[in-house]
């Protein structure tokens, strides 16, 4: 039954106009209008994901969206230009270097927040 269904994820923001701006202007994203004050991103390869304002939100304590890129350094790189700032994580089991980039324990990430605190990533396609 819902192996047809194209599937969609979604998480909450807290500002819908900020969120418009950072995923459109900064990440250079497709952004539309969704229905009752929602908004759409467009992802390559015809993926849609629904952002949706909330007024008690909380951000996700997990990454909400991945972006596969050829190379993390660069995508890192790129994305300091445009005010991106990455996190540092020095946990015994979650490391990352002074760019942010965690390597050697699974794929090469980097991990950014939204400006509603979500978690997002860009790390290295296989």
């Amino acid at each position: 039954m819902l192996k047809a269904s194209k599937a969609l994820s979604s998480f909450s923001v807290d500002n819908i106009q900020k969120a418009k701006e950072f995923y459109g202007k900064t990440l250079g994203l497709e952004v539309s209008s969704g229905p009752e004050g929602t908004l759409v991103l467009d992802l390559a390869g015809g993926t849609k994901t629904l952002m949706y304002p909330k007024p008690n939100h909380q951000p996700a304590t997990f990454t909400v969206l991945n972006f596969p890129v050829d190379n993390v350094e660069k995508a890192v790189d790129e994305l300091n230009k445009r005010g991106v700032r990455f996190e540092i994580y020095n946990d015994p089991n979650l490391k990352t270097d002074a760019r942010g980039i965690s390597r050697g324990n699974g794929p090469t990430i980097a991990w950014f927040k939204d400006p509603a605190g979500n978690i997002l990533s860009v790390l290295e396609a296989a």
